[in-house]
């Protein structure tokens, strides 16, 4: 059901800074390692302007999903400075101020209909086209997993909690020793050795993934829940399990999935599980968080909850966070073809280029279906404010740059 936002502008006079949380990232599956794509010198390029009645399917694209996660994103705006540019990486998204009659007019949208007249009054819809011609669209989703909170089989394996004697050390984490000294953080075989302390107890390989996906809901047999959110790593390189388990022979390319490599854990029994596991030396910590909204997902790179087929994960070293954005692409497990608005709150490791997305399924086993069958190529258009669209039109679409800023 729609449902009322105070407006950007209003909120804008209210607001005051706030420290962001740390990006979470939930991901599908762990994939086998592939060499990085040569990074192309050139620029991407933009398209003239598109009419919405250009965007494939816009007439009956649904909104809600989408409206409902642009106003949080909206309330995050509230706390920026007005004058100061969207993005430290992508300029080419205007100023704060540039944001508030969108964000204005779209609180209060009260159904599809209303919603789509207002986004064609305040946005314009603009083409990104990558220069090597490089389109992928993928799915993420937040699982949920069986859990205890004492061991109990087979749920004996610890959701680690974050230690005290981690000191974080600008991401390259020190463990602080009993006499006063410290060292880097040990890896995953010595950390396992020598136990953790746990905000649950799980089955061995739901930990295993859970710590590959950053984020996930623990379900307990009374029927209550809670969220174990990424905390920490231990600074360790990932390295790739499934990777090492197909070198081995231990199991095939094609088995080198999240189902293949329970499959396999379950036959090898718990010894050689921990050897397999301990070939990734990276150790991710968490912290137990209330449920909150069900209907919500955990707290993207934005720091607002990630909505279920509202937010995409995008490349912020090209995109700015909050920004709407339109895909075309093929997902199976929306029945094929798919068309969307969808609303930039995440981003991710691999992540990568400008027309390079991963979509937001939601929780659960269905949305991990949803999203573990979607690999395609696909188009994006960047939904921009007219008076942002009109000043990128007097200095040349062609000229804009999207290119990353140097770290």
């Amino acid at each position: 059901m729609w449902s009322r936002f105070r407006s950007f502008a209003l909120l804008v006079l209210l607001a005051a800074c706030q420290t962001q949380p740390a990006p979470i990232k939930v991901m599908t599956i762990p994939q086998p390692e592939t060499p990085p794509p040569a990074e192309s010198p050139q620029l991407p390029a933009w398209e003239t302007p598109a009419a919405f009645s250009d965007l494939p399917n816009w007439p009956a694209v649904k909104l809600e999903a989408a409206v409902s996660a642009f106003k949080r994103s909206c309330e995050k705006f509230s706390n920026l400075n007005l004058t100061s540019a969207l993005s430290g990486s992508a300029p080419w998204a205007g100023r704060v101020e540039d944001w508030a009659e969108p964000c204005g007019a779209l609180s209060a949208a009260r159904s599809d209909e209303e919603a789509r007249a207002l986004i064609e009054r305040v946005f314009v819809p603009i083409e990104v086209i990558p220069p090597d011609g490089a389109r992928k669209f993928t799915g993420y989703f937040e699982p949920t997993y069986d859990a205890r909170r004492t061991p109990t089989p087979p749920f004996t394996e610890p959701v680690p909690a974050l230690p005290a004697d981690l000191i974080p050390n600008n991401g390259k984490p020190l463990q602080r020793l009993p006499d006063g000294r410290t060292r880097p953080y040990p890896a995953r075989a010595q950390i396992t050795t020598s136990g953790v302390q746990a905000i649950a107890y799980a089955h061995p390989a739901d930990v295993f993934f859970l710590q590959i996906q950053g984020s996930g809901r623990l379900r307990f047999p009374d029927g209550t829940t809670m969220r174990a959110v990424y905390a920490a790593h231990n600074g360790h390189k990932f390295k790739s399990t499934a990777n090492w388990l197909i070198r081995t022979g231990r199991i095939s390319r094609g088995e080198a999935s999240m189902q293949g490599i329970r499959a396999w854990m379950n036959r090898a029994g718990p010894a050689e599980t921990r050897m397999a596991m301990n070939q990734n030396p990276r150790f991710v910590f968490f912290r137990a968080e209330a449920e909150g909204d069900p209907s919500l997902g955990p707290a993207g790179a934005e720091g607002v909850p990630l909505t279920p087929l509202g937010s995409m994960a995008v490349d912020t070293s090209l995109h700015p966070l909050g920004v709407p954005m339109f895909v075309q692409t093929t997902a199976p497990g929306l029945g094929g073809d798919w068309s969307g608005l969808l609303i930039a709150q995440d981003t991710g490791g691999a992540i990568k280029g400008p027309v390079r997305g991963d979509i937001y399924f939601g929780t659960g086993p269905e949305a991990g279906e949803r999203a573990g069958t979607m690999n395609a190529p696909g188009r994006l258009w960047v939904l921009l404010p007219r008076a942002v669209a009109e000043r990128m039109r007097a200095e040349g679409y062609a000229s804009l740059d999207m290119a990353p800023v140097a770290p």
